[in-house]
């Protein structure tokens, strides 16, 4: 008989949408092979989503193969990986916080699964990439914004996405979406939205803001393209004119475009994204200016050294440039790798953080430690902010 979790997934629509969410839960259900490479994976692969036509799904990984298909030698979708006993724990807490409301605790899902709860929440981070905690908030986040979407009002997609009351649909939602669920479902209408286009050492750049923060930094060749994709973010947004503090906020950021050396920008940011791909953007912010780090690096410092590919995912969904860096993020063999705003700027933007960390130590060096107060006094007073930021860098 076929197993009874196998039959969620039994026509090929249902699969292919498994495949689009990388669904843990399919784990084990069913494989899918890639004619134009002859890889067969698992659904959850971080492999780049191949074309549709071109995807043949299978039960098993004994019928890929036999079908002349070979295993993806990222995920390693040989059959015998998912019928681990932790595999198979891990499959079950997913799918008992998929269907429960409030999700289980943590001593609950470890009792269910036969682990200890230490045990169990380090075997569920090191598998899934997230803790059962943020798996739950975001697989309830990811219901959110699909019912928003499609439903007829507020008070449906509460329900259909799983929450009994709404006092902890308003708390919970309001913080993942970043704005209330009614402004998101009616796309972001009446959210005040400042921006401008302006010319840059990288080009043309977009900065938008909200009343929380700064929530764009694009970069383009046309000024066009660029309102278009903030329209498209924003569909229902209240575009409104500069005001005085706008003007200050774009001062800002443009100082901290051309010089990065204080570190981060001292403006809050307005972001929207996973509870994974916030915890990688965190990540990016500690690296310093003039260095780099690894995809693999920033997976181990997050806590999940497995999950490289998945940080760069991340690093390409970044919405905001060069304050949240994913440009310092580059592949082992000390390769560029790619960026959202292209190759050519991340090549730009790093060469020029190298010269002014070299030129930054070299000004520590040749001045002496009592000179330092007056030359950064010496900065500010001769209105040169960027000496200043170099200086305290």
């Amino acid at each position: 008989m076929e197993p009874e979790d196998r039959k969620t997934f039994l026509s090929d629509d249902a699969r292919w949408a498994a495949l689009v969410k990388r669904d843990q839960r399919a784990g084990g259900k069913f494989v899918y092979g890639v004619l134009t490479t002859g890889v067969y994976c698992q659904p959850a692969c971080a492999s780049r989503l191949p074309n549709r036509k071109n995807v043949r799904f299978f039960r098993t990984s004994r019928e890929a193969e036999q079908a002349g298909f070979h295993p993806c030698k990222r995920c390693k979708p040989e059959a015998s990986k998912w019928e681990k006993p932790q595999i198979r724990a891990v499959l079950k807490a997913c799918r008992m916080m998929d269907d429960s409301d409030p999700p289980p605790s943590l001593s609950a899902l470890a009792q269910a699964t036969g682990l200890s709860a230490f045990h169990f929440h380090r075997v569920f981070k090191k598998t899934v990439g997230v803790t059962p905690k943020q798996y739950a908030m975001e697989r309830r986040a990811s219901r959110v914004r699909e019912h928003l979407r499609k439903d007829s009002n507020v008070t449906e997609a509460m329900y259909n996405a799983g929450f009994g009351a709404s006092s902890r649909f308003y708390e919970k939602a309001t913080a993942t979406l970043g704005m209330k669920p009614s402004v998101y479902k009616n796309g972001a209408q009446h959210t005040r939205i400042r921006f401008t286009v302006i010319p840059s050492f990288l080009g043309l750049v977009l900065i938008a803001t909200t009343p929380h923060g700064i929530c764009a930094i694009d970069f383009g060749a046309s000024a066009e393209r660029l309102k278009e994709g903030l329209y498209r973010r924003f569909p229902k947004a209240e575009f409104q004119d500069p005001d005085p503090d706008f003007t200050a906020r774009i001062a800002q950021v443009l100082t901290f475009l051309e010089d990065p050396f204080p570190g981060r920008l001292d403006l809050p940011l307005h972001i929207q994204g996973t509870a994974f791909q916030r915890r990688v953007w965190l990540a990016l912010q500690e690296i310093p200016p003039g260095e780099t780090a690894s995809y693999a690096e920033i997976a181990s410092r997050i806590g999940n050294p497995k999950v490289a590919r998945a940080v760069a995912l991340a690093c390409a969904a970044n919405p905001i440039a060069v304050a949240i860096p994913c440009h310092r993020v580059v592949r082992a063999n000390g390769q560029l790798g790619g960026y959202r705003w292209g190759v050519v700027r991340k090549r730009v933007l790093l060469e020029r953080e190298r010269k002014g960390s070299r030129k930054s130590t070299a000004m520590v060096k040749r001045r002496p430690a009592s000179e330092a107060p007056r030359a950064r006094a010496r900065g500010d007073r001769d209105g040169d902010p960027k000496t200043a930021q170099r200086i305290r860098a």
